[in-house]
């Protein structure tokens, strides 16, 4: 994807306008956006010291999430192309040499594991297959910047037809394309959660029972 200028500007204006709360992120709620945090953090097996890498982080809203749910990482690496958010999660995690923010993925070492919440929702008026490309690239990177494994969510294609059309600037993916993909490329363990009364579903790729 080579212009995501459009989807950097959508996320300024909010995180502009909201500050360091769940609309900032495109959320309607603090339980929606908690809801797909918990999909999200089936993928680590806390048993032993752990990274992550918040791909897409905002605020760095996911790394309260895990402290607050039990989840005692090493390092929480958040990554997001809006600075503007970036600097509302240094500002909120000032001191804290747990948690750090980039802007840059060169800047982060292979984590145990990644996450991504609601990152490729907001499409705009890119094209659908284009998109698809791009998502399919983001993987990739998660791929390569995991030891252990990662965990991403989408909007669902199996949404009702008529919630679909009112939207076409969101990005409704199909399930068992991104699955299929993972299956193949990436791991024989991938689990397809679409099983938690809400409009999407999260795919987790677990690489170190491979």
């Amino acid at each position: 994807m080579s212009d995501l200028d459009p989807v950097k500007h959508y996320f300024q204006n909010l995180i502009e306008k909201y500050g360091g709360t769940p609309s900032a992120m495109d959320y309607n709620s603090a339980n929606a956006q908690e809801a797909r945090f918990e999909q999200l953090a089936k993928v680590i097996v806390p048993d032993k010291p752990y990274s992550v890498l918040d791909f897409g982080c905002g605020y760095g809203a996911m790394a309260d999430w895990f402290r607050r749910s039990g989840y005692n990482f090493a390092h929480y690496y958040g990554y997001d192309i809006v600075e503007k958010s970036l600097e509302v999660g240094r500002k909120i995690y000032q001191g804290d040499e747990k948690i750090s923010f980039h802007s840059s993925l060169n800047e982060i070492p292979v984590c145990d594991y990644a996450v991504a919440s609601g990152v490729f929702n907001m499409k705009l008026e890119a094209d659908y297959e284009e998109w698809t490309s791009y998502v399919i690239e983001s993987l990739e990177t998660m791929n390569k910047k995991t030891s252990c494994g990662f965990a991403v969510n989408f909007l669902t294609s199996y949404s009702d037809a008529d919630r679909m059309a009112e939207r076409p600037d969101l990005y409704y993916a199909d399930p068992c394309r991104i699955f299929d993909y993972c299956r193949r490329h990436f791991s024989r363990n991938v689990a397809l959660l679409h099983d938690y009364k809400i409009w999407d579903f999260t795919i987790i790729v677990r690489k170190e029972f491979d």
